[in-house]
C-alpha cells in the first residue's frame, strides 16, 4: 500500500496476540474476536499534521493517513464527513449542562452515522477485490452499505428484521441491494445469512466481522477533536447497539494522543442503551468482562436492538479506561427527550440519539455530571427516518374558518 496515502501496516486481534495481513480480505480472528487496523504513526506524523489537515477537503477522507484505503482514486464518496458540532445551550441548560454540544450525524448521506462505516468499508472491500458484500442489519447500516455499494458498482446482500424501519427497507431496494426480511431480530437475520447459499467472493461485513467499518466510524472522534481545536471535551455520550461508534471514538482519540495532537487525558465515555435491550449496561453494573445476550429485546430505538454485540467487551474496556459509565433509559424517557430536543433546539434527532439526552439529564441529577462539564453527545441520525416516533396531529380548521385566539 502506498505510504503516501495510508499509513496502514497490519491488522491486530483485539483479544489475542495474533496479527493478520491487511493486504487481503479478512474477517474476524481465529479466536473469534474482531481485528483492529493498525498504522505506522511515525509515518502518519511525517506525512501530515493538524495544519495540513486544515487545508484539505471537509470530509472524512481528510484523515486518509489514519484510514485503510490505499489511494484517493479508490475511495468511494458520497460527500460524507465533517458533520456539525452544534452548541445546544438551551437544551443543555434544561438538562443542567449548559456546555452541551451535539455531533449531528443526521446530515450524512443516507441520514445516519452508518455512512461513515459504509464509505470506508465498501471502499476497502472493493479495493481488495471482494465480489460483493453481505450483512444482517437493523436497517440503517443496510441502507448505507446498499447506497455505497451502488456507488461502487458492488453487489450487496442485506437481511433485516421484519420490524426494521420501512424507510430503511425502501433505501436498500432503491439502491438495488438483494434485500430480505426475517421474522425476528438482528441475530436471526445473521443466522439466516450464515445459512444462505454461498455467493462466491462476497465478504461478510456484519458488525465488527470485518475491520474497516470501525475505521470509518472512528472519524467521529477525529472530527470532534479537530472541531474543538485539537482538544477533547470532558465527556462524550454515545448510543450503543453494536458499539462501533464508541469503540471507534476511543480508538481515534488514542491514536491522536499517541501522535501528540491532543493531550494525555481522554474524555469520560458514556454508553447509552435502551432499557429493553441493555446487555452492555447490565455487564457494566455487574463489573463483568463479557456480555451476556439480552432476552426478548424490544425498544422503539431500533438501532439499539442488539442483544449480543460482538464488540461488547471492547465497549466495557473503553468505559473502564476512561472512567466512564453506562446508562439505560426507557422508551418513554427517550421519546420525551426527542420531543424536548425538537422544541428547545429545532433538532429532530433519532430515538437512539434522544436516548443520550435522557441519560445526560439523569447523570446530571445523580451528580455524575457537573454543571461545568463540557459534554459532547452523538446524535447518530435524523429523526426524519422515524416519523412514527413524533406523530403529527395538528388541529383541522374547516375552509372559511378562523384560527383560535392565542
Amino acid at each position: 500500500m502506498a505510504a503516501t496515502y495510508s499509513a496502514l501496516t497490519h491488522l491486530e486481534c483485539s483479544r489475542c496476540p495474533a496479527t493478520c495481513d491487511a493486504g487481503q480480505l479478512q474477517g474476524i480472528c481465529t479466536c473469534g474476536a474482531p481485528l483492529l487496523a493498525r498504522y505506522d504513526l511515525a509515518v502518519t506524523a511525517a506525512l501530515c499534521s493538524p495544519g495540513r489537515i486544515a487545508g484539505r477537503r471537509p470530509d472524512l477522507w481528510r484523515y486518509h493517513e489514519l484510514l485503510p484505503v490505499g489511494s484517493a482514486e479508490t475511495a468511494v464518496r458520497l460527500g460524507e464527513g465533517m458533520t456539525p458540532l452544534l452548541a445546544i445551550a438551551r437544551l443543555g441548560s434544561e438538562l443542567g449542562v449548559p456546555g452541551l454540544l451535539m455531533k449531528d450525524e443526521g446530515l450524512l448521506p443516507t441520514g445516519t452515522f452508518k455512512a461513515r462505516g459504509a464509505a470506508v468499508g465498501v471502499s476497502r472491500a472493493a479495493e481488495l477485490g471482494a465480489a460483493g458484500v453481505a450483512m444482517p442489519t437493523n436497517g440503517n447500516a443496510g441502507a448505507a452499505w446498499a447506497a455505497y455499494c451502488a456507488r461502487a458498482g458492488l453487489p450487496c446482500l442485506v437481511v433485516m428484521p421484519a420490524g426494521a424501519p420501512e424507510i430503511a427497507r425502501s433505501e436498500c431496494t432503491a439502491a438495488g441491494a438483494e434485500t430480505y426480511l426475517v421474522d425476528g431480530l438482528i441475530g436471526d437475520a445473521a443466522r439466516l445469512l450464515a445459512d444462505a447459499p454461498a455467493r462466491p467472493g462476497y465478504q461478510d461485513v456484519s458488525t465488527l466481522k470485518e475491520p474497516y467499518r470501525l475505521e470509518g466510524k472512528k472519524t467521529i472522534g477525529l472530527e470532534i477533536a479537530e472541531q474543538l481545536g485539537w482538544r477533547v471535551p470532558d465527556v462524550i455520550v454515545c448510543p450503543v447497539g453494536g458499539g462501533v461508534a464508541l469503540i471507534g471514538i476511543v480508538k481515534a482519540l488514542s491514536e491522536l494522543r499517541e501522535l501528540g495532537w491532543i493531550g494525555p487525558e481522554l474524555p469520560r465515555l458514556v454508553a447509552v442503551q435502551a432499557a429493553g435491550c441493555a446487555p452492555v449496561v447490565r455487564a457494566f453494573q455487574q463489573r463483568a468482562a463479557e456480555i451476556e445476550p439480552w432476552p426478548d429485546a424490544r425498544t422503539v430505538a431500533f438501532g439499539l436492538t442488539v442483544p449480543a454485540p460482538l464488540g461488547g467487551f471492547l465497549v466495557l474496556q473503553a468505559l473502564a479506561a476512561t472512567g466512564g459509565t453506562a446508562v439505560s433509559v426507557t422508551d418513554a424517557e427517550l421519546l420525551a427527550s426527542q420531543r424536548q430536543a425538537a422544541r428547545a433546539e429545532g433538532c429532530w434527532v433519532c430515538p437512539e440519539g434522544a436516548a443520550c439526552f435522557a441519560a445526560i439529564g439523569r447523570l446530571r441529577a445523580e451528580g455524575w455530571l457537573a454543571g461545568t462539564d463540557e459534554v459532547v453527545t452523538v446524535n447518530t441520525g435524523t429523526g426524519l427516518k422515524y416519523p412514527q416516533t413524533l406523530p403529527a396531529s395538528p388541529a383541522l380548521i374547516p375552509a372559511g374558518g378562523r384560527l383560535p385566539a392565542p
